[in-house]
């Protein structure tokens, strides 16, 4: 301060200094302040996926060998699904004189025990057979040129 400076101009000065210094400790203050609150989001669900078979079976007849079955999965989902298996049986034929008891399949359900990624035509699963069941004390004439349809569901 010089010698001399009018007293007016010294309390300016100093009431400047203290109003810069308590509005620094009010917004000290501000930012340190705390709080709280809550929110919420919601988990969706998927559809279901569409289990292929693309195994392409040659006709079957009494003691021909079992066939095995194989495919793949369409998921039409937003991201993955996990799939642990494939079960297979045989839900009917074209002809209802032959029936799922004419054939047999083994070795479901088949394990998969993998995510299937989104799109047509992903992921495999495979393992089951089918075949004709050869009974010799029936005729089983009924089963000729039938179409047999198989019902195929993942968990």
């Amino acid at each position: 301060m010089k010698v001399g400076m009018p007293r007016k101009r010294v309390v300016v000065v100093v009431a400047t200094a203290m109003a810069l210094a308590l509005g620094g400790g009010v917004a000290y203050a501000y930012w340190t302040a705390g709080g709280s609150g809550t929110g919420t989001v919601t988990v969706g669900a998927n559809d279901p996926i569409t289990v292929n078979q693309t195994s392409v079976l040659d006709p079957m007849a009494p003691g021909v060998a079992a066939q095995t079955l194989s495919g793949n999965f369409d998921n039409a989902n937003a991201g993955p699904v996990q799939v642990a298996s494939v079960a297979v049986a045989v839900s009917g034929t074209s002809d209802p004189g032959c029936t799922a008891a004419d054939f047999a399949i083994v070795g479901s359900p088949m394990t998969v025990g993998a995510e299937v990624p989104v799109g047509t035509g992903t992921g495999a699963w495979s393992g089951a057979t089918i075949a004709f069941n050869d009974n010799p004390v029936v005729n089983q004439n009924l089963c000729k040129n039938v179409t047999v349809t198989l019902a195929y569901t993942a968990s």
